[in-house]
């Protein structure tokens, strides 16, 4: 048995809560690592956080439906890395062949891997509750 600080719903609702950091770190000191993917455009960085406190309000409002907010939600984060890592690994840049750029950035590898990571276990943690429910 797990103990209730360490079960999946408030690591969620911890993650999610952090957006305020994250909002705040990306702000006062340019440190985008929520959502590095989206680092060249203002408007789709503010609709992330946007939606990251809405998914945080749904699932403090309807705790039973943490599942499926983080799992709707972990799906799009999902989609975001892997397309934001495709396009930078495949699409090289003139500056990148030329020695001024990186393929890919040290805030965006920590954005995979701690987005990434919180990713699967949202969506992990939501389709075992979609299957329960089902069966």
């Amino acid at each position: 048995m797990t103990s209730p600080i360490a079960s999946p719903r408030h690591l969620l609702l911890a993650y999610y809560g952090a957006t305020v950091l994250f909002l705040l770190l990306d702000i006062l000191f340019d440190l985008n690592v929520r959502i590095a993917f989206f680092e060249a455009s203002i408007p789709l960085r503010a609709a992330y956080y946007a939606v990251c406190f809405a998914c945080l309000a749904l699932m403090l409002w309807r705790p039973n439906w943490t599942a499926i907010v983080s799992a709707f939600e972990s799906l799009v984060t999902l989609v975001a890395l892997i397309v934001s890592f495709g396009v930078r690994t495949i699409l090289i840049s003139d500056a990148t062949l030329e020695g001024r750029g990186m393929v890919i950035s040290v805030p965006e590898i920590v954005n995979f891997l701690m987005s990434g990571a919180i990713a699967y276990i949202a969506w992990t943690r939501g389709m075992r509750q979609f299957r329960q429910r089902l069966f």
